[in-house]
């Protein structure tokens, strides 16, 4: 029979020596191998597991309902957010009232590119949009996430060397293993018809879309926020607000650097 994996996540009600140690024993017992194992929030810790049945489990969460040491928070089949809590030892924070929003800080890149790079390895359509201020690393993490998935990138439009669009595209680059990345203020402040013609056969693309400035993007075209499967927020720190004032005034001081590629 194929082993299934889950994952246990517990939180500490009395920290005393060998409670790791009383948790791994039982495991053992009820034959359940330990995939990985970190702290996951202050005195919570998680664990992935690896089961052959279903009722192993079941005896498991039974036997930890009646410890007093410990009080179980999730116990479930892994989602994306329980394996890289595992692997960083912190969660990725999600918005409360809007559950594809998931927010960022500068400090996080590693996690986040780790959690873009697990969307990347989906097969089939998905349209992700990430919002921040200049030089926060939006678009070195969209690259990176690429590299970790072992994808190509393509800049459809993009800010990162001096202003550049796209009209056309080589046979060789129509492909859905590709991550296509669109600055959202780029096509929309410089884009023409050409260029609008070649993002919708990309979006028509069963392959990742990656959105820089999205809001701007939803503002110029047919495409809404709720077209969006994920949307990604990445800030300098906790408390920084952002705004596309300053982003815009710096689009329209580096018009001068703009160059198209047609080809």
């Amino acid at each position: 029979m194929e082993k299934t994996e889950w994952y246990l996540e517990y939180e500490i009600q009395y920290n005393r020596p060998g409670i790791l140690g009383d948790i791994s024993s039982l495991l053992g017992m009820l034959s359940i191998n330990i995939i990985s194992i970190n702290g996951v929030e202050n005195s919570r810790r998680g664990m992935l597991l690896l089961s052959k049945k279903d009722e192993q489990i079941t005896r498991l969460r039974s036997i930890l309902e009646t410890t007093e040491t410990i009080k179980i928070t999730k116990l479930r089949k892994p989602k994306l957010r329980d394996k890289l809590a595992v692997r960083h030892g912190r969660y990725i924070q999600s918005d409360v009232d809007d559950k594809k929003t998931f927010r960022f800080v500068r400090d996080e890149l590693g996690l986040l590119v780790d959690f873009m790079a697990e969307l990347y390895k989906k097969e089939g359509h998905k349209l992700i949009g990430i919002r921040g201020m200049p030089r926060v690393g939006k678009t070195e993490s969209i690259v990176a996430a690429s590299v970790c998935a072992n994808k190509r990138w393509l800049f459809v439009s993009s800010t990162l060397l001096k202003q550049t669009i796209r009209s056309q595209l080589i046979k060789d680059e129509y492909n859905s293993d590709n991550i296509y990345i669109i600055d959202g203020i780029v096509s929309t402040r410089r884009a023409n018809e050409k260029h609008w013609q070649l993002i919708r056969e990309i979006m028509a693309l069963p392959a990742i879309k990656v959105v820089e400035h999205p809001d701007m993007f939803v503002k110029s075209t047919e495409y809404e926020l709720k077209d969006f499967d994920y949307i990604i927020e990445l800030r300098s720190n906790e408390g920084e607000e952002i705004t596309y004032e300053p982003i815009e005034k710096e689009q329209e001081s580096n018009e001068s650097g703009f160059s198209m590629f047609d080809f």
